[in-house]
């Protein structure tokens, strides 16, 4: 898949959920498959899914204000599909600790339950690093977590869901929010999420000539 850089230079304004064309408007991962070459789908397969997922949460829940702002940062998932197996794992553990510290009490411990799980179950430091600086914002909903996975069985089902859950569950949490910018807040995590994968995705290989100029 070729990643592309630059947006298009006319591009309507982009609206909440599904549109069955471009003529009916767009949404963030519907213009993604559109610069991908792909079918016009908000499903498309140029993008990690659960990536994804976060972009069209954060895309339906911002403000028709603030919805513009998260233009420029289509071009960036296009081809961005890091084959890392912890990447998912990441994305839940940046939306949960974004919501942590903003959202209602009933989300807090919902959150807090996943992060704890996404950190028993990761080896990744980063996702050790991730969960740590969030609780240490909240450390009654660690506290609550502990004591609930250390009373329940062992989760049962598909964890790509129980990640996906967490992130609709943070994103949503940050929309409804009690703070002054819940857009901002909203594209921060996304903005994250996309510079995870570029992290994780490998070098663009040099082209046998540009391997032959000398440096």
């Amino acid at each position: 898949m070729r990643r592309t850089t630059a947006a298009p230079d006319l591009m309507p304004i982009l609206s909440p959920g599904r549109h069955r064309s471009a003529a009916r408007g767009a949404c963030f991962m519907e213009y993604a498959s559109y610069l991908a070459g792909e079918r016009w789908s908000d499903h498309p397969a140029c993008t990690h899914a659960l990536l994804a997922a976060l972009a069209r949460d954060v895309n339906d829940l911002t403000t028709a204000e603030g919805r513009g702002a998260l233009v420029p940062l289509i071009p960036r998932v296009v081809g961005l599909d890091p084959a890392d197996a912890e990447y998912g794992d990441e994305i839940a553990a940046l939306a949960a600790a974004a919501a942590l510290p903003v959202v209602s009490l009933e989300r807090q411990r919902a959150l807090a339950v996943g992060l704890l799980s996404l950190a028993r179950r990761s080896a990744d430091p980063r996702i050790s690093d991730l969960t740590r600086s969030a609780f240490d914002s909240a450390p009654d909903a660690e506290r609550w977590a502990v004591r609930y996975l250390d009373r329940s069985r062992a989760p049962h089902g598909s964890w790509a869901r129980a990640t996906e859950a967490i992130v609709h569950t943070a994103a949503v949490g940050i929309a409804l929010a009690c703070i002054d910018d819940p857009d901002a807040v909203l594209r921060s995590a996304l903005v994250a999420a996309i510079e995870a994968a570029e992290r994780r995705m490998p070098a663009p290989r040099l082209t046998r000539e540009a391997q032959l100029i000398p440096g």
